[in-house]
């Protein structure tokens, strides 16, 4: 029987989700920019997606607009903001996920002037360093919400009002954070939204853009989600996200309570059968779900493969092959011998007390042998 424990790396689809789903697959399925009448009944239900997304941000509903997920989402933060301003700086930090530090290297390389930042032993990027860091021509910031390998989160709100009083773009990744943690865009001027990161489809996302914020185009087409990103709309995947949104918001704080509960049993757990045990992050400054922890003498891969009941990682899925030292992990100063030992174990809305319970006599197991 399978014990899923890498809720970061995607999650299940919820059944009333799939159930949205299916009906703009099989039924409503027009085209959102046709006059008939199933052009228009799919219109309405992506608007009403689009309102159920931005309820679970506090933003209005023309600040949402969907794209096919986080990746692309922070490529249209990060690009948009910058390309039309060849002499820009942007400020990012060290630990951030490939498709913000890919596109950042990117500019690097086209000329642009780009400052990665540290993070302390826990895992967080210091506001000050941020301020220090501001230029004349500082044009954009983009410092994740909280990190998908370690689940730490990051100062955003402190960081975000350092910027709106610079007057720089602040941009956020939050595809870890949204449907974990209750999120404020209130200091933000763009956000992302991973939609299978919070149990709806994969292929589906969203980019927050506060109005007034100017955005170029980096895909060309028609003039759909109001010319920034042209290409017909998802309207099922979409339909997807906004009925997820909807779900998670009637519960989001008591169901954190709940898997935080749950990641503490499981450290407790995994502490007393290896004492040696290195948790990364500190349990209070990172989302309820996901605890990052790592077993000196042993490699995350080694202890993984012996035990093929549990699905987790041994850093973010995104590159996930081997036995090469995150670097999320190198940032934070954590020692190769260490940093090799690590598993990122994160829960979700389908974790139960036994499936803990379990996974903890599993790793006891390997560790008797």
């Amino acid at each position: 029987m399978t014990i899923y424990l890498d809720y970061n790396a995607t999650t299940p689809v919820l059944p009333e989700v799939a159930e949205a789903v299916n009906l703009f697959f099989t039924e409503e399925y027009g085209n959102p920019s046709c006059n008939h009448h199933l052009g228009r009944w799919a219109k309405e239900a992506l608007e009403k997606a689009r309102e159920a997304v931005a309820s679970l941000l506090g933003a209005e509903s023309y600040e949402i607009y969907f794209l096919s997920g986080g990746t692309e989402a922070n490529n249209l933060a990060i690009l948009g903001s910058v390309l039309s301003s060849p002499k820009a700086h942007i400020i990012t930090s060290r630990i951030e996920h490939p498709s913000v530090l890919n596109p950042c290297v990117r500019l690097l390389e086209w000329g642009y002037d780009v400052t990665f930042l540290p993070v302390d032993d826990k895992g967080q990027v210091d506001p000050e360093d941020v301020k220090r860091a501001f230029k004349p021509n500082t044009r954009l910031v983009s410092i994740m919400w909280a990190n998908n390998e370690t689940g730490v989160i990051q100062p955003v709100e402190e960081i975000g009002h350092l910027c709106r009083e610079a007057g720089i773009v602040f941009h956020t990744d939050a595809a870890q954070a949204v449907g974990k943690i209750p999120i404020s865009v209130k200091f933000c001027d763009l956000l992302t939204i991973a939609g299978h990161k919070l149990y709806a489809p994969k292929g589906i996302g969203a980019l927050y853009v506060r109005k007034g914020i100017k955005l170029q185009n980096i895909l060309f087409g028609a003039g759909q989600e109001k010319g920034l990103r042209p290409g017909t709309e998802p309207v099922a995947l979409a339909c997807g996200l906004g009925k997820a949104c909807q779900i998670i918001a009637e519960d989001l704080e008591a169901e954190g309570r709940r898997e935080k509960a749950l990641r503490e049993i499981l450290y407790q757990g995994l502490k007393e059968i290896f004492p040696k045990l290195v948790r990364h992050g500190a349990p209070e400054k990172t989302i309820p779900n996901t605890l990052s922890v790592s077993f000196p003498g042993y490699t995350g891969e080694e202890i993984l493969n012996s035990l093929p009941e549990i699905c987790a990682s041994t850093g973010a899925a995104c590159h996930d092959r081997g036995e090469s030292i995150s670097h999320v992990l190198y940032a934070m100063g954590v020692p190769p011998e260490i940093a090799r030992g690590t598993i990122r174990l994160s829960l979700g809305r389908f974790t139960t007390v036994e499936d803990i319970e379990r996974a903890i006599s599993l790793f006891q197991r390997f560790f008797s042998r």
